[in-house]
């Protein structure tokens, strides 16, 4: 398929360099945070390698007609120290968001430095949750459950149109109907399937797009990838958009600390924290039942539960990172194999339907924001051999992790990093590292 192809193409090779920039980019932009100088921002995202951004456009705040004065929102944090050592939750706020303007401001400096835009929404997930009151949030749950994929694209489709108006949709690369449309409330779930209950919705919505803009491609993308049910997923996306978060000594933390991930459920425990969570814990912790939002509905918009706060709050990082460096040997291979089966599985699905791969998340997992397992050397050696087999693997666009962002601390310490593996992609070279492949 030429046409998503040719509209995703940046520079001369056509391969996507992506950086995540989700909604941290109206989130963390107040005065000396990481976003408060978009074309600043810009420019290291350029140095370090990328081209290509992926954020949250707000479509529903600013374009379903659905959220009343939706020009006054603020930006608030969850708490006064609540999630400010949990990674995307480190929102301090205080400032008021104009969206529109935010788009047009985030658009124009994409131009100025050639940047591309993956246009998606985080709305049925997060974003609500930084709003100064919830009703953004509300809006968002009043719409029944089978018309949200709709109602999402419809947002999208108006958004697209301003975009045209103000002659900057040339930028985008491409727009997602939702983030990870199976970990999230856009579409309700059968009970029984990984993906097949998303098809009549996310065919519409699809469908919605493509007849509103021809031009720009269109897709959804997953958040968990499910090799003997991917030929379920529905029919019609133009990129096949995967997130690879492989977990595995991680998962294995979790559970000993009893939290959950994903659609693994958090393990029943006779006391929480668990001991081993206990033993982890900076001397300064509350205890948990002191532990909460400023107010009850912002945990409820997260999706995100009050443990999984709790622990990536408080948690040494040092004792984190070690329980995991101690672990790891004994899952390294079985991690490498899983997200090896992943990378083969979605190639052969996109070659099957015609359309290219894109990873737009990964690698390991969610990791407390001053831990460094992700970013130091067992972390970065995961990282690029998933880069390096997505490349072998024909895949148009690659993150290296989803903490390689100006708002995660890696930004400043392994920006070299960044540029070496980043230059892999966008030459389309894999590496030549010993131990790549699964074996």
């Amino acid at each position: 398929m030429t046409a998503p192809q040719q509209a995703t193409t940046p520079g001369t090779t056509g391969q996507l360099a992506i950086t995540l920039w989700d909604f941290s980019w109206y989130t963390q932009a107040g005065p000396g945070e990481p976003f408060a100088d978009l074309d600043r921002a810009f420019a290291e995202t350029v140095d370090r390698g990328f081209n290509t951004v992926r954020v949250c456009a707000m479509p529903f705040l600013l374009f379903s007609g659905r959220v009343p004065a939706p020009e006054s929102v603020q930006v608030r944090g969850l708490g006064e120290e609540f999630g400010q050592r949990t990674r995307w939750y480190d929102v301090r706020g205080g400032y008021p968001l104009d969206g529109r303007r935010r788009l047009v401001e985030l658009f124009e400096a994409a131009a100025r430095h050639d940047c591309k835009v993956i246009v998606s929404s985080w709305e049925y997930q997060q974003s609500p949750s930084f709003a100064d009151t919830e009703t953004w949030h509300r809006a968002l749950a009043d719409v029944p459950g089978p018309d949200r994929a709709e109602a999402v694209a419809e947002a999208l489709a108006e958004l697209l149109d301003f975009l045209t108006e103000h002659g900057l949709a040339d930028h985008v690369a491409y727009v997602e109907v939702h983030n990870e449309v199976d970990n999230c409330s856009l579409v309700p779930r059968d009970g029984a399937t990984h993906y097949a209950y998303l098809r009549g919705p996310l065919d519409r919505a699809v469908k919605l797009l493509q007849a509103r803009h021809p031009g720009i491609p269109v897709t959804y993308s997953l958040g968990e990838p499910w090799p003997s049910e991917i030929d379920d997923l529905p029919q019609g996306a133009q990129i096949a958009h995967f997130h690879f978060y492989v977990y595995g000594v991680l998962g294995a933390l979790y559970e000993t600390v009893g939290l959950g991930h994903g659609t693994e459920a958090a393990p029943e425990t006779a006391t929480w924290p668990t001991p081993e969570l206990a033993a982890m814990l900076r001397p300064d912790a509350p205890a948990f039942a002191d532990y909460q939002p400023d107010e009850p509905w912002r945990l409820a918009a997260t999706g995100i539960p009050r443990e999984l706060f709790y622990a990536h709050d408080w948690v040494d990082p040092d004792r984190w990172d070690l329980w995991l460096y101690e672990n790891y040997p004994a899952h390294r291979q079985a991690m490498r194999e899983t997200l090896a089966g992943w990378v083969d599985s979605v190639a052969e699905f996109a070659r099957v339907r015609g359309i290219p791969a894109v990873l737009g998340e990964g690698v390991v997992g969610y990791t407390p924001l001053l831990t460094r397992f992700e970013e130091d050397a067992v972390g970065k050696d995961i990282a690029e051999f998933v880069v390096d087999r997505c490349l072998a693997a024909g895949f148009q666009g690659v993150v290296l992790t989803s903490n390689a962002a100006p708002h995660h601390p890696m930004w400043h310490t392994d920006a070299d990093w960044m540029r070496r593996v980043n230059a892999r992609i966008t030459s389309r070279l894999p590496g030549s590292r010993s131990g790549d492949r699964a074996r």
